[in-house]
C-alpha cells in the first residue's frame, strides 16, 4: 500500500500531462489523486506507518509498547491530525491565491492594466520578450512569483491576440517569475520558508543568488531571440464594450491594487502573520473602495463593477487544481515516501551538496517545491560550520534550484500551474517548447553560482610558522594533503591534519575525535599548537593533550 500511493500519484500526474488527449480536465485528475492517496493512507495506516519511514510517527511512538487496538486508534488519529495539519498550510496558499487573483481581476475589470499596456507600444516579438521578461524578473522579487505571474498573464491577454504566441510569452513569464523569486527572501514560498527558518539571511541570498538567477533567464531568452520572428497581433479593443470607469478610477484602482500586492511582504514582516492575511487585507480595502466609488452609479454599471460579480470570473478550477496537487504531495510527505527519497538521494550522492541540490531542483519540476524544501529543512539541520551553516552553500543553492527547477515542467511551480490554468496551456506543448530551454538556463545558473563561489569563497592566505602551515579559508574550502589547518571564521575554528584531500564540511563537526581528525564548533582565540587536539562536548569545549 505504501507503493500503491506512489503509483496513484504517478498515474494522476500522467493524466494531468495527457489532459488534452484524454479530454479530462487537470483539476479533476488532481482532486482524484489528492483524495485517493489519503484514502489508501488512512485505510492502511498501521501497515504504512509500521514501515518506519514517517519521521513524525517514529518520534511520537518512540519507546511506546502499544497493543494492536491502541496502535490502530493512534494511527487513525495520527493520519487525521496530519491531514488537518497539511490542510492548514495548503489553505494558506489557496487563500493567498484567491486573494491575489481577485485583486488582479478587479484591477483588470476596471481597465487599470490598460494604462500599462498602452505604454508598451512595440509589436516586435523579441523586443517585447525582453521588456516583459526583465519586468517580470524584478517584479517577482518585489511581489512573489505567483502574484507576478497572475498579473503578467493578465497583461498578456491585453497585448497578444493569437493563442500560440501568448502561450510562448506566458511560458517566458513563468521562467522569469520563478528566477526572480529565487533571489529574493520574499519572492517565493520556499525562500520565505528558508528565511523564516534561519537557513538564509535576506542580504546574503540577494548577494549570492541574484547573478545565477539572472543568468538562468538571460541564456534561454538569448536563444529564443534567434527563433522568435515577426510581430505580435494585438487584440481588437476598439468596440463592443462600454467604458464604465473614468481615467481617474482606472489610475486609482491600478495604484491601490498594485500597492495592496506590494504591501503583503511589509504586513508579514511587521505583524509576523502569514502572507495570505496581508493579501486578504488588501482585498478588503479594494472591495470597500469599489463599493464607495461606485455607489452613485447606475444599478447595471454598479453590478458589473462590483467585486461580487468579479468573483464569479475568478479561475476557481485553478484553485481546485492546487488543492488536489498539494494534498496529494502532502500524503507522500506524511507517509514518508518523500523522506525516503531524500535519504536515498543523500546516500547515492555522498552528501555532495551540489549534486543533492541539482537533483532537488529537477525533482521540483515534478513535485511541488514547497514540500521538497520543507523535507530538506527537516532532514538537514542548520550547523555551526560548513555547507549546512546559515548562508552555507547548501541553503543558497537550494533556494536557487528549488525556485528555478520548477520551470522545467509547467506543473513544477505555483507560477506555472497558475499560468497553465489561466491560459489553458497544454502540458506537452510546454515540454516541447520550453523544458529544454529552462533546463539549459537552470544549469547555466548553477555553473554561475559555482564560479562565483570559487571566486568569493576560495581565497586563502598561507603563511609559514616553523613546521606548521596555517591556512585561513572558508569552512567549505578544499584543503591539501598533509596540512594542519586553522579554519577561522565568525562561526568556528578547527584544526585537522589530513592524509587525503577532502572537503571541510559540517560532516566533520559530527565525528568523534580521532588521531587524524579534529574540528571545534565554537571560535577559539589563538593558534592551535602541534600535538594539541580538541574534543567536542555538548556543554563546552575541552582540550585533550597527547
Amino acid at each position: 500500500m505504501f507503493i500503491l500511493m506512489v503509483v496513484i500519484f504517478v498515474l494522476g500526474y500522467t493524466m494531468i500531462a495527457l489532459e488534452h488527449p484524454l479530454k479530462i480536465d487537470k483539476s479533476a485528475s488532481a482532486l482524484l489523486i489528492g483524495v485517493l492517496t489519503w484514502a489508501v493512507y488512512a485505510l492502511n495506516s498501521v501497515d504504512i506507518l509500521s514501515l518506519g519511514h514517517s519521521m513524525e510517527w517514529n518520534h511520537i511512538t518512540h519507546g511506546l509498547e502499544l497493543g494492536p487496538k491502541n496502535l490502530q486508534d493512534i494511527a487513525a488519529h495520527f493520519v487525521k491530525h496530519e491531514l488537518g495539519h497539511h490542510l492548514i498550510e495548503i489553505s494558506e496558499i489557496l487563500f493567498f491565491l484567491l486573494g491575489a487573483m481577485t485583486i488582479v481581476e478587479v484591477v483588470d475589470h476596471h481597465q487599470g492594466f490598460k494604462l500599462i499596456t498602452d505604454k508598451i507600444t512595440t509589436t516586435n516579438k523579441v523586443k517585447l520578450m525582453w521588456i516583459l521578461g526583465i519586468l517580470t524578473f524584478f517584479m517577482s522579487a518585489a511581489l512573489d512569483n505567483l502574484t507576478t505571474t497572475i498579473v503578467m498573464v493578465t497583461l498578456l491577454k491585453k497585448l497578444i491576440d493569437d493563442k500560440p504566441t501568448r502561450w510562448m510569452f506566458a511560458a517566458i513569464v513563468v521562467l522569469t517569475a520563478n528566477a526572480g523569486g529565487a533571489w529574493s527572501p520574499i519572492g517565493d514560498v520556499t525562500t520565505i520558508m528558508l528565511w523564516i527558518g534561519g537557513q538564509i539571511t535576506a542580504g546574503n541570498i540577494i548577494a549570492m543568488v541574484f547573478l545565477p538567477s539572472l543568468v538562468s533567464i538571460l541564456v534561454p531568452m538569448a536563444i529564443l531571440s534567434f527563433s522568435l520572428k515577426g510581430d505580435i497581433t494585438r487584440p481588437d479593443s476598439s468596440g463592443g464594450h462600454k467604458d464604465l470607469t473614468s481615467d481617474g478610477e482606472k489610475k486609482l484602482l491600478l495604484f491601490v491594487g498594485v500597492g495592496a500586492l506590494l504591501f503583503v511582504p511589509i504586513f508579514k514582516t511587521t505583524t509576523h502573520l502569514p502572507p495570505y492575511m496581508g493579501m486578504l487585507l488588501g482585498l478588503g480595502v479594494i472591495w470597500t473602495l469599489t463599493e464607495i466609488i461606485h455607489r452613485n452609479k447606475a444599478v447595471d454599471d454598479k453590478r458589473e463593477l462590483s467585486v461580487i460579480n468579479i468573483l464569479q470570473k475568478v479561475d476557481v478550477p485553478t484553485v481546485f487544481f492546487f488543492l488536489g496537487i498539494l494534498t496529494a504531495v502532502a500524503s507522500l510527505q506524511s507517509a514518508g515516501q518523500l523522506s525516503l527519497a531524500a535519504t536515498w538521494l543523500d546516500g547515492v550522492t555522498g552528501q555532495n551538496v551540489y549534486v543533492i541540490d541539482i537533483f532537488i531542483g529537477i525533482f521540483s519540476s515534478i513535485v511541488d517545491n514547497v514540500p521538497l524544501v520543507a523535507g530538506s529543512m527537516g532532514m538537514y539541520e542548520i550547523s555551526h560550520i560548513g555547507a549546512f551553516a546559515q548562508d552555507g552553500i547548501f541553503w543558497e543553492l537550494l533556494a536557487f534550484t528549488a525556485g528555478t527547477g520548477g520551470s522545467i515542467l509547467i506543473i513544477g511551480s505555483a507560477a506555472g500551474v497558475a499560468a497553465m490554468g489561466m491560459e489553458k496551456i497544454d502540458f506537452m506543448w510546454y515540454m516541447k517548447k520550453m523544458s529544454l530551454l529552462a533546463l539549459v538556463g537552470y544549469f547555466a545558473g548553477i555553473g554561475t553560482y559555482w564560479v562565483q563561489e570559487q571566486i568569493i569563497g576560495g581565497s586563502e592566505e598561507v603563511e609559514e610558522m616553523g613546521k606548521t602551515e596555517i591556512v585561513e579559508a572558508r569552512a567549505h574550502g578544499v584543503i591539501s594533503d598533509e596540512t594542519t589547518v586553522h579554519l577561522d571564521t565568525e562561526m568556528f575554528i578547527g584544526t585537522k591534519t589530513i592524509s587525503n584531500s577532502e572537503e571541510a564540511t559540517e560532516e566533520h563537526a559530527t565525528l568523534e575525535v580521532t588521531e587524524e581528525h579534529v574540528i571545534v564548533e565554537e571560535k577559539v582565540e589563538g593558534t592551535v599548537e602541534n600535538g594539541d587536539t580538541t574534543a567536542i562536548t555538548e556543554e563546552a569545549i575541552e582540550e585533550v593533550h597527547e
